[in-house]
């Protein structure tokens, strides 16, 4: 249920988030089935032992926990729950939300309607004058813009949405500014927007933080505005969570000449959005409804007992590709709770992987 932190709660929220093989969806089903953190700290140990791991889990001491909130504060940045009552609604929209938030600067920007315009990184200029453009339409017309301080289509996007509110979503902790040439526009942000991140500060970004980095910006937006991607990209990444996620998705179509016009042009094929300016997105976004009330996403749950054949049995139905949890119930003929439960212990224990939308592969 939702709730606010005291002090202690929040050392343990932490420790439990950035315990070992504690992602959103595994940490998502612990707070459900424990009700606290403290609780499902005091269970890690046993629970990964039971999914078959042999040594014990890293799980970050109280002093740990307490010096990255005090590094959070140097910053004058704030750590913000999933359960707390100032958490973005469109996150904990999201099945799992990321269980905390960096944030850094204006926190209400992050419940205000929003729209993501992100792209590519080696941009042309009329894509980039494009982006800064629809930008500045945007927040003119009340939406704040969120993006990921790239080069290129991020940051032309967020300079055109500076005057009104834009969110820079980043991969490293709050203080890590990337690329370095982009320093002066992240004090801007700072300033007047919002940086936010899951990672702790003083974290530098690596190449396994930018998907976590582009489902925060779909998941706080209400639409995806793609404005140049080549066919492997990033910004595609970004678009397909957005889908997901039952964002809108919009592209701006690009002449077939250009290798960057390729990515948003298959987009447009696949049913996106055309965009050509501010009047496209506004117009998608009409009749949307808002986020579901999060209140009760963290409820208690009575913890569901596995016997170790049971475990071995749903170990056994995993592999590379992934598959629903839903279709591992009906495989394992078990009950619901009793599966989740397992793959919890599997996941602890690195022998499954838990993935956003219900999705289980091997570990």
């Amino acid at each position: 249920m939702l709730r606010r932190l005291t002090n202690a709660q929040r050392v343990d929220w932490l420790r439990l988030a950035r315990a070992e093989n504690v992602g959103p969806v595994t940490f998502d089903q612990l707070i459900g089935r424990y009700g606290e953190a403290g609780k499902a700290l005091a269970a890690l140990p046993d629970l990964a032992r039971r999914g078959g791991r042999m040594g014990g889990i890293k799980i970050p001491s109280p002093a740990e926990a307490e010096a990255e909130l005090a590094a959070g504060a140097v910053l004058g940045a704030r750590l913000i729950a999933a359960c707390e009552p100032e958490f973005p609604q469109a996150l904990a929209a999201l099945d799992p939300p990321p269980p905390l938030l960096w944030c850094r600067g204006r926190v209400e920007l992050l419940d205000r309607p929003s729209v993501a315009i992100v792209g590519a990184r080696v941009a042309s200029a009329a894509g980039q004058r494009f982006a800064r453009g629809l930008a500045a339409e945007l927040g003119q017309a009340g939406q704040v813009v969120v993006s990921g301080l790239a080069r290129g289509i991020d940051a032309a996007a967020h300079e055109g949405a500076l005057p009104t509110g834009t969110v820079a979503v980043l991969g490293g902790g709050v203080d890590d500014v990337y690329p370095p040439d982009n320093a002066r526009l992240y004090g801007q942000i700072a300033a007047t927007g919002c940086v936010v991140s899951e990672s702790e500060p003083g974290r530098t970004a690596t190449a396994r933080d930018f998907p976590r980095r582009n489902r925060i910006i779909s998941g706080l937006s209400r639409a995806v505005v793609v404005v140049e991607a080549e066919l492997r990209s990033g910004s595609l990444i970004t678009a397909r969570l957005a889908a997901e996620q039952g964002r809108e998705v919009l592209a701006v179509p690009g002449s077939p000449l250009d290798p960057r016009a390729k990515g948003t042009n298959d987009l447009l094929r696949q049913g996106a959005a055309i965009c050509e300016g501010a009047e496209d997105v506004l117009r998608a976004l009409e009749g949307l409804r808002g986020f579901r009330e999060p209140g009760e996403r963290y409820a208690t749950g009575e913890p569901a007992e596995v016997d170790d054949a049971l475990r071995e049995r749903i170990a056994d139905l995993l592999s590379p590709t992934p598959v629903s949890r839903d279709e591992l119930v009906r495989a394992a003929a078990a009950p619901a709770a009793q599966v989740f439960a397992a793959l919890v212990e599997l996941s602890l224990a690195g022998r499954a992987e838990l993935l956003p939308g219900g999705m289980v592969a091997v570990g």
